[in-house]
C-alpha cells in the first residue's frame, strides 16, 4: 500500500481534529517524512507543541491551529477539507460522536448527499496469505439490504485500488445455510442474485458462508460445499457491527494483525480510528486515505 501511495508522487494535506496524542502525531510525522502527507494539527496549541518537542519531532514540521475544544476542532478540520485547504480529515483524541457529527453536518459536513456512511478496513494478517478487506467494523449496527449493497461496492472500490480487479466477497454468517433464525441471510440471497445479473459489478459474491469456507481452502472440500469463493476471500462482509468489530479487534490483539481503514460515503477520505490504536495502524490509515483520495 505504501509503495502504491509513493508511486503517486503527491503529498496530501491531512487535517487532524484534537491532535493531542503521541501515536497520531508520530504517524503523521512518519507519513510526512516518507513524502506522501502534510499535516495540519488542530487543538490546544501549547499541548501539541509540548508533545512534539518532548517526542523529538519538532513542532515546526506541522501547521498548528489553536482550538478550545473537541467540537470546534472537529468542525475546523471538516471545514478545511470542505474548502479544499486539506484533502483528508482525521480523528485525533476527539470522541467519535462529536467527530462524526461534524462530518455529517447537513450544511457544513462532507457527506455525499444520499450516500450510505460505512467503514471498510484492510487487514494484514500473518496467518492469511493476502490482504483481507472487512466491513463494517465501526458505523452501521445492523445494515439493511441497501446498506449491505453500499458496503460491498465500497469494499470493491477499495480492493481495486490495490490491483484486485475481481475480488471474491464472502457474506459472513454463522453457517452456510439460509435460516429464518438469521434474517440477514435473506439479504445475502438477494445480493448473490444481484451479482449474477450484473447489478453489483466486478466481483464474485457468495453467502452465507462461515469463516472457514471464506478463508480456508481446505474447508469447502471437507464440508462438501460448492462455493466460488472457495476459501480464497478478498472481502468479508459481516451482518452486524457487533460481529465485525470484535472480529477485527481479536485479530489485532491475538493474531498480530494490522488494520488500515476508512469511512466511506464522504466527499473526501475520513480517517476514523480508536484512540488506543497503535502508531503503525494510524500510519497505515493515513497511507490508505492518501491512496483513496
Amino acid at each position: 500500500m505504501v509503495e502504491n501511495v509513493l508511486a503517486l508522487r503527491k503529498r496530501h494535506r491531512i487535517a487532524v481534529a484534537w491532535a493531542h496524542d503521541f501515536n497520531t502525531i508520530s504517524a503523521v510525522c512518519k507519513a510526512s517524512d516518507d513524502g506522501f502527507a502534510e499535516a495540519i494539527l488542530i487543538g490546544n496549541k501549547s499541548q501539541i507543541k509540548e508533545i512534539c518537542n518532548n517526542s523529538g519531532f519538532g513542532s515546526g514540521l506541522f501547521s498548528i491551529i489553536d482550538s478550545d475544544n473537541e467540537t470546534s476542532a472537529s468542525e475546523e478540520a471538516v471545514r478545511l477539507v470542505k474548502s479544499g485547504e486539506a484533502d483528508i480529515v482525521m480523528k485525533g483524541l476527539v470522541g467519535t460522536d462529536k467527530f462524526l457529527k461534524a462530518v455529517m453536518n447537513k450544511e457544513h459536513g462532507i457527506m455525499i448527499p444520499g450516500a450510505t456512511m460505512s467503514y471498510v478496513g484492510a487487514v494484514e494478517i500473518p496467518a492469511y496469505k493476502k490482504l483481507l478487506f472487512i466491513t463494517d467494523t465501526a458505523v452501521i449496527p445492523y445494515p439493511d439490504l441497501n446498506q449491505k449493497i453500499a458496503m460491498a461496492n465500497y469494499a470493491i472500490e477499495m480492493a481495486e485500488r490495490f490491483g484486485i480487479d475481481i475480488p471474491k466477497i464472502a457474506l459472513i454468517g454463522a453457517s452456510e445455510k439460509k435460516s429464518d433464525h438469521f434474517r440477514y441471510t435473506d439479504d445475502y440471497i438477494e445480493i448473490c442474485k444481484m451479482a449474477l445479473d450484473g447489478r453489483i459489478k466486478n466481483c464474485i459474491i457468495d453467502g452465507p458462508l462461515d469463516l472457514f469456507l471464506a478463508c480456508d481452502s481446505k474447508s469447502p472440500e471437507i464440508k462438501g460445499v460448492n462455493t466460488p469463493v472457495n476459501g480464497d476471500a478478498d472481502i468479508l462482509l459481516f451482518p452486524s457491527l457487533e460481529s465485525c468489530n470484535p472480529f477485527y479487534k481479536s485479530l489485532m490483539l491475538f493474531g498480530g494483525a494490522e488494520l488500515a481503514g476508512l469511512i466511506r460515503g464522504t466527499e473526501k477520505p475520513v480517517v476514523l480510528m480508536s484512540r488506543s490504536e497503535s502508531e503503525k495502524s494510524k500510519y497505515y490509515c493515513i497511507a490508505l486515505a492518501c491512496l483513496m483520495a
